[in-house]
């Protein structure tokens, strides 16, 4: 079900969300300020590329309020219009029973874009 899943995902938009979150990546890292938020953009590429079978986790490594630093700057940021965005596709994807999965997908996504930093993808 995984690979039916991440296959279709990735036919009908994956990979163009993928695409949106590198490229966003590339213009965050030209700054040395902007290489961590950078490095969470990729994060949110590697979940949005194949979905199905990821799992976000809390990190291990603790980095004390750092990690609650940068979240807060990444929400404002940048951070509530993926939120939002994700949250309106998956409200979207839950109108069909078809769509639910989609729907669950975007919902883990927008739970990581709201606070990238401190969080592991497994």
């Amino acid at each position: 079900m995984k690979l039916l899943g991440n296959i279709i995902w990735f036919v009908f938009g994956g990979v163009f969300v993928a695409i949106e979150y590198i490229v966003a990546s590339l213009l965050m890292m030209i700054t040395i300020i902007g290489i961590p938020f950078g490095l969470q953009s990729l994060k949110l590429a590697e979940v949005a590329l194949f979905p199905f079978g990821k799992k976000v986790v809390k990190s291990e490594t603790s980095s004390g309020c750092l990690s609650l630093i940068m979240n807060i700057i990444w929400f404002f940021v940048g951070g509530i219009w993926i939120v939002l965005t994700h949250l309106a596709f998956g409200i979207l994807f839950y109108i069909t029973i078809i769509g639910i999965p989609f729907g669950n997908q975007h919902f883990k996504l927008m739970k990581l874009a709201f606070s990238p930093f401190g969080k592991t993808v497994l």
